[in-house]
């Protein structure tokens, strides 16, 4: 068993054990919170932590406490037959793997069947994002990176007051949750950002949010601080669990057993097989998506944007000028289809139209990463049905880096024994039978 040790080696310790399976933005915060809380604990990731295998390495880096309305939305089964049509549409389903998907897109529809379902999961998602800019600002400057957050808002442009009236209900169902906004004329929008196309004529900006500038180097300056602060990490991929009369005895792996009190499930869209392992069975599915990056980019927003006509967000990393967005159902194993990320290359170039004089004098580099989604747009964070000594802490879709700081709060106090911080009820895996 190859294991990077801490400054102690376990021998004698007699802290509770805990081992954290994934050393992504959840892993990673859990980790560090579990020893805040006085446990002992051991990392099981088989990669680099934040290295481009890994989902939040390629996200858009938003911070939106605000984001809480689910994909699905009322009327959302109308456009499944263009999903279908359109393999680089801004949702597509692949049709080899839609026999496979079929159910989950069905709990998918239901889930935002009504207005009312979507305030239940806002509710929810909202107690989990809402001071998330905070606690990702408290654990960057614990980890030695205070400059990859920043909290100056984040901003949706619409090309016409219909437009942005086309999204009243998602942001009437933000407006309940507590969410606050300001509205940007044309003029002020374009004050604001003068490299924007003029098609954009209303600017929607939500000031708490924030963004991080490289979610890659930010998980694995979380990951370092985890093992600086007594963790253990094994490099290897875990493979189940024994269990014994409901307590949990050992995280099994690639490497061998290894002996814990506890453990918690946070390997994203790979985390479906080690639950059922657990005991519970989570329609877990992959909502692949891409990004382009242009380096050296002479233009861009002054704050980080999300167009309305492309579904796509445009964000400054330290890498370069990022776009990132496209859903695309296809499972875990199907190879890129890289005219996605050329779709969003263009798109980008459509909103700061001076990037399409710099073609081919920058460097543009693709990515694709798998968003861990389950169809009721909510994680599971609670214990397995198997044993509560195993927490689940997966599962955010589009939030997975905003939600993080909080799941890793939250995972840790469960396998502290410590009552949650917020109700987890919504949230609880058992809610998929």
């Amino acid at each position: 068993m190859t294991v990077a040790r801490s400054s102690f080696s376990g021998a004698g310790d007699t802290r509770r054990h805990v081992v954290v399976i994934g050393a992504g933005a959840v892993g990673s915060a859990t980790a560090i919170e579990a020893l805040r809380a006085g446990l002992r604990v051991t990392v099981v990731e088989p990669g680099e932590p934040g290295g481009p295998h890994a989902t939040s390495y390629g996200n858009a880096g938003w911070l939106s406490s605000h984001s809480v309305v689910p994909p699905a939305l009322p009327g959302a089964w109308r456009k499944v037959p263009g999903w279908l049509a359109d393999p680089l549409g801004p949702l597509a389903l692949r049709w080899r793997y839609l026999p496979r998907a079929t159910p989950w897109l069905l709990r998918y529809l239901a889930s935002g069947w009504t207005e009312a379902r979507v305030q239940r999961t806002a509710d929810a998602l909202r107690t989990l994002l809402a001071d998330a800019p905070a606690l990702h600002t408290r654990l960057a400057a614990e980890a030695g990176v205070p400059q990859l957050i920043e909290q100056r808002g984040l901003l949706h442009a619409y090309r016409s007051r219909a437009e942005f009236e086309g999204d009243a209900l998602a942001w009437r169902v933000r407006q309940r949750t507590g969410v606050r906004w300001e509205e940007w004329s044309a003029e002020e929008l374009h004050r604001r950002e003068p490299d924007l196309d003029a098609r954009y004529t209303l600017g929607i900006f939500v000031p708490e949010a924030g963004h991080c500038r490289d979610p890659g180097t930010y998980v694995a300056a979380l990951a370092r601080h985890a093992q600086a602060g007594g963790a253990d990490r094994l490099a290897a991929r875990a493979t189940g669990f024994r269990i014994e009369g409901g307590r949990l005895r050992a995280v099994l792996t690639e490497a061998g057993e290894i002996a814990c009190d506890a453990a918690a499930i946070c390997a994203g869209a790979r985390s479906g097989a080690l639950a059922a392992a657990a005991g519970s069975a989570v329609p877990l599915e992959s909502e692949r998506g891409y990004h382009v990056v242009v380096e050296g980019a002479p233009v861009g927003p002054r704050t980080p944007v999300m167009v309305a006509d492309g579904k796509l967000i445009a964000h400054w990393m330290d890498s370069g000028l990022r776009a990132a967005g496209q859903v695309e159902i296809g499972g875990l194993d199907a190879a890129p289809d890289w005219r996605r990320a050329e779709i969003l290359h263009r798109h980008l170039q459509s909103m700061f139209p001076a990037l399409a004089d710099t073609a081919g004098a920058t460097a543009v580099k693709h990515w694709l990463g798998h968003r861990p989604s389950l169809p009721d747009g909510l994680p599971c964070i609670g214990p397995s049905a198997a044993s509560a000594d195993i927490v689940l802490a997966f599962g955010h879709g589009h939030v997975g880096l905003c939600g993080s700081a909080r799941t890793g709060r939250l995972a840790a106090q469960l396998l502290a024994g410590i009552a949650p911080e917020i109700s987890l009820v919504p949230f609880a895996p058992k809610r998929f039978g």
